[in-house]
Formats: structure tokens, C-alpha cells, sequence
């Protein structure tokens, strides 16, 4: 069975877009490999999650799990509390040139990461709007093109987001965990799902033997990764996995490249579902 690898890269935080990508960047160079970069571009207010250290015992474990001191550092935790937030992508637009000069895919993560992924069922669909609004102007500034994908902060979405996906004009979605590409239900725009684990949802120790034991009978898959995670203090062993999958003989596509690829005319339709994976603190659409 053909062996195909899609690299789904989001920035999330600005710790991430100015060192996370930079030595992912590096790193994927040597390798010989391109991906796809997500990009939040708005405020980086990573400091409002100690919220969800107080209400979410799911997401304080993952937090020790992960090491997240570590890998977000110190000032990250107190962006958008007692530090102001920086704008994320905005604030490097020498980067984001660089990320697509160097041949990989650049599309549409975020306007503002934390509040989508603290409070999206409790905004109003104009907060959506809105949302969308800001973070695909601020997509043409740096780019100077519009994005022709989006991939949900925290694979969080919902009926309303869905709806107004569909004004933007996107070639296709990466918003979800699924097994398989399939047609959104109601838009008939393609979903490329992430198939396999994040690092930080299974720990370093085991990530990359369970990544590797999932590839071993080929086929097309998405691994997601974190500008901050593997392009911190985990890029290490980020390397020596993407060293294994090369020697399984996989070839690793841009997202774009995968969209076009495939016979949209025999994707399954379907409709996205919740569901708590494990590792995770919050459900991801399915």
C-alpha cells in the first residue's frame, strides 16, 4: 500500500512562531521534508488557561504530563493576565516569508487560539464572524494571499463554525481526529483529519514507538505537530522519528498536495461528532 505522510504543523502561541519555528525550520531542512504550517496570527493569550487548571483536573495532568513549563516557558504563562499579548504570526512577517521561500505550506490556524479553544460554545455566532473576519485579514497581510484551508484550534468546532466555513471559499478543512479524508456533511469541502497522536498526548517515552507501530502497514496518514513541542525540547526526539518513518519508505506531501490527490467524488460524506481522546483535556471533533 502506498505510504503517504502529511506533516500538520500549528503554531500556536508566540514562544512557538519565534523559536518553535525557526528550529523547525532547521530541522525539517536537513530532513529533506516540507509541511504544512498553521498559523494562529493574533494575541497570544496563553495566561488565561491557568482557568482551566482551576476547572479542568484533565487539563492540569496533561500540563505535568507534557512538561508545559518547559515547553510553553515562563512568560508564556502569564500572556494576556499579567503580561499584555503579543500578536503571534503578525508580529514576524520575516518568518512567515520564510516558511513558504523554503517550499512549505503556510494556511489558517487562528485569530486568537486561547478564547476559541477556552470559550467557542459560549460565544455568539457573531464572535465567530468576527473572529474569522480578524484572522483572515491578518492572513493576507503577511502572506499576501487569502488561506485556502483552516484547521481548528484544538479540533474544536461546532455547527455554527461549520456554517460560516463555507463564506470563505476554503479548498479544504483539517479540523478534525478521523481515520480517513471524508466530505463535511451540508458543505462537501474535504476534511484531512489527523490520524495519529500528538507528542504531548502520549509523552515523549511512548509517542514515537505508538506513531510508528500505526504506519507500519502503510497507507495515508496526518501527524500533528506543535511549533512549541517538537520544535522545543522535544525536537530531538522529533528527529529521530521522522528518521524512522523515512526508512519505512514514506513520502511526506504538503497538505494541498494530499487535498489534490484525492477522488472527492468517492469520499464518504459525513457528519463530525465529539469525542475525549486520550491525552486530551477537552473533546476534539471526530
Amino acid at each position: 500500500m502506498k505510504r503517504t505522510l502529511g506533516l500538520k504543523i500549528d503554531v500556536d502561541t508566540y514562544e512557538g512562531m519565534k523559536k518553535g519555528v525557526p528550529c523547525l525550520l532547521d530541522s525539517l531542512a536537513e530532513l529533506a521534508i516540507k509541511g504544512t504550517f498553521y498559523l494562529s496570527l493574533g494575541p497570544d493569550a496563553s495566561g488565561l488557561a491557568v482557568l482551566q487548571l482551576l476547572k479542568n483536573p484533565r487539563f492540569l495532568k496533561k500540563m505535568l504530563r507534557s512538561n508545559a513549563p518547559g515547553l510553553y516557558g515562563f512568560k508564556t504563562a502569564l500572556y494576556g493576565t499579567l503580561l499584555p499579548s503579543p500578536m503571534i504570526a503578525l508580529s514576524f512577517p520575516g518568518l512567515v516569508s520564510r516558511i513558504v521561500a523554503e517550499g512549505h505550506e503556510v494556511q489558517f490556524h487562528a485569530w486568537d487560539h486561547r478564547r476559541w479553544q477556552d470559550g467557542l460554545p459560549r460565544q455568539s455566532e457573531q464572535w465567530i464572524r468576527d473572529w474569522f473576519d480578524k484572522g483572515m485579514t491578518a492572513f493576507r497581510s503577511v502572506t499576501g494571499q487569502n488561506a485556502s484551508s483552516f484547521g481548528a484550534p484544538a479540533w474544536l468546532i461546532d455547527d455554527r463554525v461549520l456554517k460560516i466555513v463555507g463564506d470563505y471559499g476554503f479548498n479544504y478543512l483539517s479540523c478534525t481526529r478521523a481515520r480517513e479524508p471524508f466530505l463535511h456533511e451540508g458543505l462537501l469541502i474535504p476534511e484531512i483529519p489527523s490520524d495519529l497522536p500528538c507528542f504531548e498526548e502520549l509523552g515523549v517515552k511512548t509517542a514515537g514507538e505508538n506513531i510508528l507501530s500505526q504506519l507500519a502497514d502503510g497507507g495515508l496518514h496526518v501527524l500533528p505537530v506543535h511549533a512549541e513541542v517538537e520544535g522545543g525540547i522535544w525536537n530531538t526526539h522529533f528527529m529521530e522519528l521522522m528518521d524512522e518513518i523515512k526508512k519505512m519508505s514514506y513520502t511526506f506531501s504538503r497538505l494541498h498536495e494530499i487535498s489534490d490527490s484525492l477522488k472527492r467524488n468517492q469520499l464518504a460524506i459525513r457528519k463530525y461528532g465529539m469525542a475525549m481522546l486520550p491525552g486530551r483535556s477537552v473533546p476534539c471533533a471526530v
